[in-house]
Formats: structure tokens, C-alpha cells, sequence
């Protein structure tokens, strides 16, 4: 399972970096193609690596690299 979050989490990354802006997380749950509870298991890994950064703006959470 540890593996499975750290590739997903490499997903997200790949997927912010080229981006090169903040994504909505509806965004970038179609952008990676994973399931909810996959992007969210990934976006943690990544926040505890403190390599994002998340806003929110009226009822929508935005995430960024950091």
C-alpha cells in the first residue's frame, strides 16, 4: 500500500509540476485519473513532505507546489 501512495504522490506531482499553476482538486482528480481516496492518500504524503500547499476560496480547495 506504501508504494501504491508514493507512485500515486509522483502521480500528482508530475501532474502540478507540468501544470505550472494551482489546480482545484476536481481538476486534478481528472487530470491524474485517480479515485478520490487515491488523491487524497497521495496529496498527504505530499503535504507531510510539505512539497504543497493548499488554499481555498469560497467552497473550492486549490493545491499548488510548493
Amino acid at each position: 500500500m506504501i508504494e501504491k501512495i508514493g507512485n500515486n504522490a509522483g502521480s500528482v506531482w508530475t501532474v502540478l509540476n507540468a501544470a505550472g499553476e494551482r489546480k482545484s482538486l476536481k481538476e486534478l482528480k481528472k487530470l491524474t485519473k485517480l479515485t478520490e481516496k487515491d488523491m487524497y492518500a497521495a496529496l498527504g504524503w505530499l503535504a507531510r513532505e510539505d512539497k504543497v500547499y493548499f488554499t481555498e476560496e469560497e467552497t473550492e480547495i486549490f493545491v499548488a507546489l510548493r
